[in-house]
């Protein structure tokens, strides 16, 4: 089976005519394309099985299943896509739908997504005004009336390299209980300095930016088939149900509810 960067290493979006392409991809273990790239059309990476994380110079968006992170025309990122995961990449030039100018995580409709799919099984020189460009320009219609629907998976990566340290120690130690008062220690900061210095860089307190750690961490894993419980205690929280609690308050519904609605759509 190709991998991701050799699938869009024989799919250049930038070299195909069509004004909207896709591409579908199967990844049989953890993978990341490229290092940073660019692309002259905008992006739309759907996640149909696990989770897609996107980074950017500005942050990283999580992607759970049924959904999508756009990448507007021209903004350098990655992708990594977890264990047996499944993706569609769509690829729209510009001048064709008015797409947002910045970074996001989008809920999909089940329509869109399987028009995606379709999409991505047909031939990609196809001619403008045959049956395969009337089905692109629908799928860009829909796309601009979902596009408002956003969803709150983003986590800010300041240019601060200390903070770009701690978001990654939190990632890959995510039960690291350390209060603002150690991490400001450690950067020799007094707590309070250090908590105007995260706002001042993330738009967001130190226990919000936080969590948005975990609710990303535990997407990857609740998308990989890890338990709720296993979440919750790799997570550091003191019971299952209050990291219930956590991510009910951010997506709306239970993570078990979340991941198996999502995974049956």
């Amino acid at each position: 089976m190709p991998s991701l960067h050799a699938c869009l290493v024989d799919h250049d979006p930038d070299h195909l005519t069509a004004a909207v392409t896709a591409l579908h991809v199967h990844t049989r273990e953890n993978e990341r394309e490229k290092p940073f790239h660019t692309h002259r059309k905008g992006q739309l990476v759907v996640a149909l099985h696990g989770a897609v994380t996107c980074e950017t110079s500005q942050g990283m968006w999580i992607v759970p299943p049924q959904s999508g992170v756009w990448v507007p025309p021209g903004v350098a990122h990655s992708n990594r896509v977890t264990a047996d995961g499944q993706v569609c990449f769509l690829f729209i030039d510009p001048q064709v739908a008015a797409m947002p100018d910045s970074c996001c995580t989008m809920a999909l409709n089940p329509l869109l997504i399987q028009m995606i799919r379709h999409l991505a099984d047909l031939p990609q020189d196809y001619a403008p005004g045959d049956r395969t460009a009337r089905l692109a320009a629908v799928l860009v219609e829909e796309l601009e009336h979902m596009k408002m629907q956003s969803l709150p998976l983003h986590l800010p990566i300041p240019q601060n390299s200390r903070l770009r340290d701690i978001a990654r120690r939190l990632a890959e130690h995510p039960a690291d209980r350390s209060t603002v008062a150690d991490w400001g220690g450690r950067c020799a900061m007094s707590e309070r300095s250090f908590a105007r210095f995260v706002q001042a860089e993330t738009g967001m307190t130190f226990g919000r930016w936080r969590q948005q750690i975990h609710l990303m961490v535990a997407l990857q894993q609740l998308a990989s088939g890890a338990s709720v419980q296993r979440v919750s205690q790799d997570l550091g929280y003191d019971s299952v149900s209050a990291f219930i609690t956590m991510f009910k308050k951010t997506l709306g519904k239970p993570p078990a509810r979340y991941i198996a609605e999502r995974q049956a759509a």
